[in-house]
């Protein structure tokens, strides 16, 4: 419902290739971490975005999204349903074209806010999962 497939496909290949990957860390055991991997090696520039900013499959890390100096196409969010809405309205804020909400990660008065602030948006979807199967 929160995925269509021309969605998906508009924010995998036409909205930019520099992807903010919210709650990325050095913890290999997190699915963001896996995540980031299958980004890089589809050609997207991963940033990771933790309170910790850590360097991450070689990209330098920012503490929030406000912090990053350049700008960021896609808005990935990796973090509880509960405290993911304001990180789509901080994507509106600096100019993201997109915001992509994990696996599990639903919020669907953010995804109205985001919409009508003329984002694309996808919810309950993996970017992993999905790249490999635009062919």
């Amino acid at each position: 419902m929160y995925g269509d497939a021309a969605t998906i496909r508009k924010i995998l290949t036409e909205l930019g290739d520099t992807w903010a990957i919210v709650g990325l860390s050095t913890n290999q055991r997190r699915a963001a971490y896996g995540v980031a991997d299958v980004l890089q090696r589809f050609g997207k520039r991963i940033v990771p975005v933790h309170p910790k900013a850590e360097t991450v499959h070689g990209e330098k890390g920012y503490p929030s999204l406000k912090a990053i100096p350049f700008q960021i196409d896609v808005v990935d969010v990796f973090v509880n349903s509960d405290l993911a809405g304001p990180l789509a309205d901080e994507a509106a804020a600096i100019g993201a074209k997109a915001v992509w909400y994990q696996l599990g990660v639903i919020d669907e008065a953010a995804y109205e806010r985001t919409r009508a602030a003329g984002l694309d948006m996808v919810m309950d979807r993996c970017p992993a999962i999905e790249i490999p199967r635009l062919g």
